[in-house]
């Protein structure tokens, strides 16, 4: 008698279980892109857009550490001044951050 109520076909409200693997892969992967992948696409946008903004005369932050002044300007690298007469050249994607005046 027992044999016979565990070989009886499972009530029509079951899901199929792949229909249930593909949701939870579905809500991983949202997990991810929300959680981690969007919020570095906007930091690097916004780090790419004051990359492109720096000009002669503000204060930067590189990577480093090192506090200066920019001297010079070019299309992949800018020339900061960190002592009197002190000229240090850097790539721009070097710069961390740009100090308010």
């Amino acid at each position: 008698m027992l044999a016979l109520a565990l070989i009886q076909a499972p009530s029509s409200g079951a899901v199929d279980p792949l229909i249930m693997n593909v949701l939870m892969f579905g809500g991983v992967i949202a997990v991810f892109y929300f959680m981690i992948i969007r919020p570095q696409q906007k930091r690097a946008k916004e780090h790419k857009k004051l990359l492109s903004g720096i000009k002669k005369g503000e204060a930067v932050v590189t990577s480093s550490g090192i506090h200066g002044t920019v001297h010079e300007v070019d299309e992949t690298s800018i020339t900061v001044t960190i002592a009197t007469n002190t000229h240090v050249k850097f790539d721009k994607s070097a710069v961390a951050s740009v100090l308010p005046k």
